[in-house]
């Protein structure tokens, strides 16, 4: 039997290091100046029985260093939404460099739009930094209630992420405990490790060892609809 170390511990090393593009607040595009995505700046042509799944995260989530944005997980979840012909569309809203702190500021620009799944991806940047759990916990808290508060009907899955141990034993538990105790007091769908089958393997890796490959998303994607799937209805 592989041991809770060999398979999730020990290559999650590599994750430590996710800057998710750049980790520098400063450097990084303000709320109101973020570019709308070709598919925000859809939004007004959608038909309105469609609803909108919007995944809201860091670089992870943006498909960073890929070569076309259609490699990236979300973009494959549409791919497999759009197969079954079921009604919904996909926003990528993921920015490179994003913490539990600037996605709390980003949020309330971004719910102009409607949302009816909430896929919140943050919180890798934060492991980085090592700031506090209970303030990353708290932002990805107020996010969820400023969604609800905005639209109360919308349904949520919370993508979980984890530390290196080499940052510290309690260190790691603290952050490791966000993701369970925030999907269950919200009531939110768990995926409970985003990189489940791609953190620290090489092939799956682009050459920084951080941001998964083309095929290294196809597995991400799995992750997702397996939780995603359940909760789309014709």
């Amino acid at each position: 039997m592989i041991s809770l170390y060999t398979r999730y511990i020990l290559p999650l090393v590599v994750i430590f290091f996710i800057a998710c593009g750049h980790t520098d607040r400063s450097s990084r595009t303000t709320a109101e100046e973020t570019p709308l995505t070709p598919e925000q700046r859809q939004q007004d042509t959608i038909p309105s029985k469609t609803k909108t799944i919007v995944f809201f995260g860091n670089s992870l989530t943006a498909g960073y260093g890929l070569d076309d944005p259609k490699e990236s997980f979300p973009a494959i979840i549409q791919t497999k939404i759009d197969a079954l012909g079921l009604p919904y569309h996909v926003v990528n809203a993921g920015l490179s460099g994003e913490t539990s702190a600037g996605g709390n500021e980003r949020i309330d620009w971004l719910l102009q739009h409607p949302v009816d799944i909430f896929i919140l991806e943050l919180g890798a940047n934060d492991g980085l930094r090592g700031i506090d759990p209970k303030s990353t916990y708290k932002n990805l808290h107020q996010i969820v209630q400023k969604v609800k508060k905005k639209y109360p009907d919308c349904a949520f899955v919370l993508a979980g992420m984890l530390v290196p141990p080499n940052v510290g034993e309690e260190y790691f538990e603290e952050f490791k405990a966000i993701y369970p105790k925030l999907a269950k007091e919200q009531q939110m769908e768990l995926i409970p490790f985003l990189l489940e089958d791609v953190a620290g393997v090489q092939t799956l890796n682009q050459a920084d060892g951080i941001h998964p490959t083309k095929a290294g998303q196809v597995i991400v994607a799995e992750n997702v609809w397996t939780i995603l799937q359940p909760m789309l209805k014709p």
